[in-house]
């Protein structure tokens, strides 16, 4: 009997994002987070049948999209960053709401917690929660929740998240 459990940990290989603003959010996530600008704005047609990216999109995203723009980020540690600009996205902010199924949140790690918190609200994020002394007196361990121009979640620790709990 052969059975599905990996031997070992998968990696994360990247998280995909839309926003109602392609451009604004390359220059959001570049400036405020300093990720690296792989490629794009890519544009998809929903109609080209020749194109595989669209082909692709058809494949995964069905019909009645249209179109879409999207472009490739990526972290310092090489974690990619798909961002997605749909023709027909209406909604300005995130539906994000951890009480429901989906994606509550992402995380970052920046041992300079007070710098990436400003420069995320300097380019249009908001502070979230206050800033969390996670073990006082115990480790410096910190985070807080801060939110994009979108309204998404990002946590941000000052240290690995395998010592989270140490």
């Amino acid at each position: 009997m052969t059975t599905n459990t990996p031997l070992y940990p998968t990696n994360f290989s990247h998280i995909g994002l839309t926003v109602p603003d392609l451009d604004h959010a390359i220059a959001f996530y570049t400036q405020a987070m300093g990720w690296y600008h792989i490629s794009g704005p890519i544009s998809v047609q929903e109609d080209n049948q020749e194109d595989r990216l669209s082909l692709i999109s058809r494949l995964i995203y069905g019909t009645g999209w249209t179109s879409f723009r999207f472009a490739h980020l990526a972290s310092a540690d090489g974690i990619g960053f798909e961002i997605f600009e749909f023709k027909d996205n209406r909604d300005a902010r995130s539906t994000n709401d951890p009480f429901r199924t989906g994606i509550s949140h992402f995380c970052m790690q920046d041992p300079n917690i007070e710098a990436l918190m400003s420069r995320i609200i300097q380019y249009g994020g908001k502070q979230k929660s206050d800033l969390i002394d996670l073990a006082p007196g115990v480790n410096p361990y910190r985070m807080v929740y801060m939110e994009d121009p979108y309204g998404n979640l990002i946590e941000i620790y000052t240290h690995a998240y395998v010592l989270h709990n140490s």
